[in-house]
């Protein structure tokens, strides 16, 4: 019982993470493409009327924003994880070794 309480808990903390993480992400997408390329990100990169190139080059920048997100917000979350308990959260292995 107590194990699934705390995948339970690591998944709730992983959310409060994840969310704002994601939410940062996309506004500085947003700015960033709009500073560049003095447009309006695309809003749907396979629609028709966008151009190969915006949708090629929003793909590779949104891959790397969320992927930078994910990582910002997993480690967050378990170093918050760690200082609230005192141990890893369930499924995380230390590396330290």
């Amino acid at each position: 019982m107590g194990n699934t309480m705390a995948k339970a808990g690591w998944r709730m903390t992983g959310l409060l993470f994840a969310i704002p993480a994601g939410i940062a992400a996309r506004k500085a997408m947003d700015a960033a493409w709009r500073k560049t390329r003095h447009s309006e990100p695309p809003a749907n990169p396979a629609a028709p009327g966008t151009t190969w190139t915006e949708a090629l080059v929003w793909a590779a920048v949104s891959g790397i924003a969320f992927a930078a997100a994910r990582m910002v917000a997993a480690r967050g979350a378990a170093a918050t994880w760690q200082s609230l308990t005192g141990g890893l959260p369930p499924g995380l292995e230390d590396s330290t070794i």
